[in-house]
């Protein structure tokens, strides 16, 4: 994609003071009182899917970009709360991570370029001390909605979606008319390529983290035209890496979340729910994921939850 065509498409994605000047939540907005209710209205069974990863030494990081996994050390395993011998004792413990380690959210101040963050804030802001603008502490009200499952590989009959695979509109509509289900506005879409489970049962680290399939930049206008509140994957990138074109570095990163103001989630276990949707043919729930409210912060570790 030449550089022309790439601003073309920020253009027309762009969100920048479409909920104000002072905006830094971008597409969540589109998360409303109707649509909440109308996740909740999704909820038949009451079976609860966790779509975490775990968060210890077993993690998927190699070591690339300064990621690690998380060190778990325990500060107190038989800590005296009185004189007694045989009395009351306590444990405790502290975990050191990158906040994007795991299954995680982007924040909108995350990925950025041309000295800009979303909605037009100087990248200068991002400092030592953090994010003061466009940082996941923004998102505090969480993010609540309608979650739809689009599983792209077993539309395509396939296991695993090679890596360097794009996946594009054609891809994600397929999965909608196979599924009988349409993406709306202020939906969480989650997208299950399989690839995930390089990690989880190949144990393959490498093979995860450095090449995978992903979204291609063809989709970004059409999350810009269903007007997605939030999008993850089970990759470690969101986006197809390599990426379609060397001499653009994880593009679809700056356009969501750049210029469209889109909160993207990785590196999340679709697995469970993909195999119980399969089972009943049901593609939506209520999707529930809150990020740490840590002040700056440009990402956040999440347990997300689908609730059927």
């Amino acid at each position: 994609m030449s550089s022309n065509r790439f601003a073309k498409v920020a253009k027309q994605v762009s969100n920048w003071g479409r909920w104000g000047a002072d905006d830094e939540r971008g597409t969540v907005n589109f998360v409303t009182p109707d649509v909440i209710r109308r996740g909740a209205a999704s909820v038949r069974r009451g079976q609860v899917f966790s779509l975490g990863l775990t968060f210890g030494a077993e993690g998927p990081q190699i070591g690339q970009g300064g990621r690690v996994n998380p060190v778990h050390t325990m500060t107190a395993t038989a800590g005296p709360l009185t004189a007694d011998p045989d009395g009351a004792r306590f444990s405790d413990d502290v975990v050191t991570m990158p906040l994007q380690c795991a299954t995680q959210w982007d924040s909108l101040a995350h990925v950025f370029y041309g000295g800009k963050l979303y909605n037009g804030f100087d990248a200068a802001t991002i400092t030592a001390d953090g994010a003061a603008k466009n940082g996941i502490d923004k998102m505090s009200a969480g993010i609540v909605s309608r979650g739809v499952l689009l599983d792209v590989a077993r539309t395509k009959g396939v296991a695993r979606i090679a890596p360097g695979t794009p996946i594009g509109p054609a891809d994600l509509e397929a999965a909608e008319q196979a599924q009988g289900i349409r993406v709306e506005r202020g939906d969480v879409v989650l997208i299950r390529t399989g690839h995930i489970t390089v990690f989880t049962v190949d144990q393959d680290r490498v093979g995860y983290m450095r090449q995978m399939p992903g979204l291609g930049i063809a989709a970004v206008p059409w999350l810009h035209a269903r007007e997605v509140a939030a999008l993850a994957t089970d990759t470690s990138a969101v986006e197809v890496y390599p990426c379609e074109d060397p001499a653009l570095m994880l593009p679809v990163h700056q356009l969501c979340i750049r210029d469209m103001g889109l909160t993207l989630g990785e590196m999340f276990d679709l697995e469970a729910l993909a195999a119980d949707c399969a089972t009943d043919r049901v593609y939506e729930f209520l999707f529930s994921a809150p990020p740490l409210r840590v002040t700056g912060g440009v990402g956040s570790p999440l347990n997300p939850i689908a609730v059927k």
